[in-house]
Order: structure tokens, then C-alpha cells, then sequence
């Protein structure tokens, strides 16, 4: 994949992996002819604290899984927190719009899991990871019997990550008067999620 500018990279890879935990709803995208995309709930695989590849699953009648068996390269494209940047917010108004953003594109190598017990392991760690710190929260079990039978609708797979692209552009190229601007609207129209990744992207910044 193509790099972007080195000001655009995060910090580490642990922002990239804080993205897909927060924002884990991803496009998957196949190679070869036919164009087949799915937008998916994805669970990121960390060995050794670093990202190495995902999990996720089809429905079983879902046309791009037959894609996959004939050419298991994918793309899987996550979008973070984003939003658009007016300069009427900027006490220089000569300024251009843009768009602050946090992405991350992977490519991938899919192998198909079709086992019960495989089907099943994937979709309790999504489950729970879902339903984690909820009140009175679901699990699998509660389906009963029910489960296993919606389970053979299922086809699971496990990504391997081939290469990557990962672009934070999150202000850091903002002299420091319409950084604070930004990000004064921003606070107060309620970006939580954006105000939380341009603070993570400018360390040493003022902070409101």
C-alpha cells in the first residue's frame, strides 16, 4: 500500500489497535473480478502486544465466502473518529476546510473456519467483548440450544496481515492558535471521540 505522510502516522501501534477496538465495524473487501464487499464486526488478534491479524465471520449464504475459496486475499478497512473542520470556527478565515480523520486499511490473507467449535470460539469472544461491562449482560448461553443451530449459518475466518496503511491525520499540522479553535467547537459540540484521537496524535499540546 501506498505510505502516507510521516506527520499522518500514529503514534504507535497501539493506536491502531485502540481503533479497531473502538470502531471494530469494518468494510471487508475481496480481491480478484467480481466486486464483493461487506461491511463486518471485526476482533483484532494481538501476539507479543502487536496486531497480527483478525476475526471475523460471514453469513453462510453470503456470496463473497465462495469469492474467498477461490481467492482468499481480502482487504479489511477500518474508520475511526472523524469529522469535518469548518474555518468559521478559525479567527483566520482564509483557512481551507478539512476533514480530521483516524483510518486504518489492512491487507490480508483469509482462512476459512468451519468447524463447530471454531464457529462457536469466534462468536463468544465477539459476544463478550460486546457485551462486556453491561448491565445485565447476554451471552451465547442464553440462546440455548437455539445457538448451535444458527451457528451452522455461519462461516468464520482468521485474517493474517500482509501489509498496511494507517493514516492519523488528526491536526498535527496545525499551527497552535487554530488547533485550540478546532478544538474548542469540538469540545463543545460533543466530538468525544475525535477530541479524545487528536489530544492522543499532539502530545504536548495545550489542553482545554
Amino acid at each position: 500500500m501506498d505510505p502516507k505522510p510521516a506527520k499522518y502516522a500514529p503514534k504507535s501501534d497501539q493506536n491502531i489497535i485502540d481503533l479497531i477496538f473502538n470502531f471494530p465495524f469494518a468494510w471487508v473487501v475481496s480481491n480478484g473480478g467480481t466486486f464483493n464487499a461487506s461491511p463486518l464486526p471485526i476482533r483484532p488478534v494481538i501476539g507479543n502486544g502487536q496486531l497480527t491479524g483478525f476475526l471475523g465471520h460471514f453469513g453462510r449464504n453470503n456470496p463473497q465466502v465462495e469469492r474467498l475459496r477461490a481467492d482468499p486475499h481480502a482487504h479489511i478497512l477500518f474508520m475511526g473518529a472523524h469529522g469535518y473542520i469548518s474555518p468559521s470556527w478559525l479567527s483566520d478565515r482564509t483557512q481551507a476546510p478539512t476533514w480530521n480523520y483516524a483510518s486504518a486499511a489492512f491487507a490480508c490473507e483469509l482462512e476459512l473456519i468451519e468447524d463447530a467449535a471454531g464457529i462457536e470460539a469466534l462468536l463468544r469472544d465477539l459476544i463478550d467483548s460486546q457485551e462486556a461491562g453491561r448491565e445485565n449482560a447476554w451471552s451465547l448461553d442464553d440462546m440455548g440450544e437455539r445457538a448451535a443451530r444458527l451457528a451452522r449459518g455461519v462461516v468464520g475466518f482468521r485474517a493474517t496481515i500482509t501489509d498496511r496503511q494507517a493514516t492519523f491525520k488528526l491536526g498535527q499540522d496545525e499551527a497552535d492558535r487554530e488547533y485550540e479553535e478546532m478544538m474548542a467547537v469540538l469540545d463543545r459540540e460533543g466530538a468525544a471521540d475525535l477530541v479524545a484521537a487528536m489530544r492522543t496524535q499532539n502530545p504536548g499540546r495545550p489542553e482545554r
